[in-house]
């Protein structure tokens, strides 16, 4: 993992691929065993909701949204601690803790949907920490021509994680005769040893930083009061509306293609497959040919996906295109919308800045979520996942008129 040129200066370079820093591979392996650990909860949560507790969509769309945005205004303050701490390993640490104890908390939940949701809400409530202080340490240890590069390395690891967690955890049911706890205890193990790789390899970014002083409350004031950071708040919050959820995706598929709940977490497994594979040659793709392209193409891509769940092809070739689709969609957004961020915000506030984006686009997930269950359910998922097509197609337009002046040195870094 080269986790021994983590002291290197932000500008040391790898060999081939992964010219990265030493910093943003430990950042990277801390994510890898973190997502195997969420994952192996996660790949099987939608039809351990919906099939064994018999949840309705709806319901489950309420569920499925507090897992990723209901504690979203927590990566604003864990943004803001950040910076006026100048302790971004720290407070990411605590948030990677955080989600490490709620693996326990499943143990004692049973099958009451309410513990399950406060579980779940400590469980993000971490990730809600954790997030912007990592991405902020990731542009703070590489060169800003380099950012979709490093953001493309960086989720390729996660992904890596991401790609086995559902097969650990298929190993584990397999060994144990279906037990869940185990699979709880072992996701637990593995996010308590995330949380060792972070504290041995990570390095906090402390130098040429402004002093506490001037980290004020208003300093989200301020970063709002700049057009090309209000647009890009917009153009996420636009994007996160019409963005459904994994599992909404999954269960279409499962009963599109009528497939037996035992491979229901491998569905996982392919998007992440196709993510990992894509990430880093699409960051570095992105630093060449502009990062709004390569955003704009996996939405895109999404609007596909949406049509071809209820659409003429079947069988195998279905699963294939669509799970390669979305894991089209995933390497072309997710990190690389945070390196077409990144110079946009000051270093001093890049931190809480990059918690404002992820923060709008999550509350605007929860909505997305909520709405699209409610939609299954009057008007069946069929029409709910065209009408969701259509909606991504406006929203490709929506943020390209957004992000249309975006200056250069964030688009396309010289």
């Amino acid at each position: 993992m080269y986790l021994s040129t983590v002291d290197r200066p932000r500008t040391a370079r790898g060999r081939g691929l992964f010219l990265v820093s030493g910093n943003v591979l430990a950042l990277g392996a801390v994510s890898l065993v973190t997502d195997i650990s969420s994952e192996m909860v996660t790949a099987i949560l939608p039809v351990y909701l919906m099939i064994g507790l018999h949840l309705s969509p709806a319901l489950y769309g309420v569920v499925d949204g507090t897992y990723t945005g209901a504690t979203a205004l927590l990566r604003l303050v864990g943004g803001y601690i950040a910076d006026r701490s100048q302790r971004r390993k720290a407070v990411a640490g605590f948030g990677y803790g955080l989600s490490a104890v709620a693996k326990l908390g499943m143990l004692a939940v049973g099958s009451s949907v309410g513990a399950i949701g406060a579980v779940i809400a400590i469980d993000r409530t971490g990730k809600g920490l954790r997030t912007a202080p990592r991405d902020a340490l990731i542009t703070l240890s590489t060169p800003p021509q380099q950012y979709g590069r490093a953001f493309g390395v960086h989720r390729m690891m996660d992904t890596v994680g991401a790609f086995a967690g559902p097969l650990v955890a298929v190993g584990v049911l397999a060994a144990t005769a279906q037990a869940y706890d185990a699979v709880f205890v072992t996701s637990f193990c593995i996010a308590a040893f995330g949380v060792l790789l972070l504290v041995l390899f990570v390095r906090d970014h402390r130098d040429k930083q402004p002093p506490k002083s001037t980290v004020a409350p208003s300093a989200l004031r301020d970063l709002l009061r700049r057009a090309p950071v209000r647009r890009l708040v917009l153009a996420a919050c636009v994007a996160g509306t019409v963005t459904i959820g994994d599992g909404f995706v999954y269960l279409l598929l499962q009963r599109r293609e009528d497939l037996s709940i035992a491979w229901f977490p491998l569905l996982a497994v392919g998007t992440n497959l196709s993510y990992l594979l894509l990430a880093t040659p699409l960051g570095i793709l992105a630093d060449k040919i502009g990062r709004l392209k390569v955003v704009l193409g996996g939405y895109t891509a999404l609007v596909l996906v949406y049509l071809l769940l209820f659409g003429p092809v079947r069988g195998w070739p279905l699963l294939v295109v669509v799970l390669g689709l979305y894991g089209f969609f995933y390497a072309s957004t997710d990190g690389v919308l945070m390196a077409l961020a990144g110079p946009l915000l000051p270093e001093g506030t890049r931190t809480t800045g990059i918690a404002l984006i992820q923060t709008g686009q999550a509350l605007a997930y929860v909505g997305s979520s909520v709405l699209f269950g409610l939609a299954w359910t009057v008007w069946g998922p069929a029409s709910a996942s065209r009408i969701a097509a259509v909606l991504v197609v406006a929203a490709v337009f929506i943020v390209a008129l957004l992000l249309r002046g975006i200056p250069k040195s964030a688009e396309q870094p010289a």
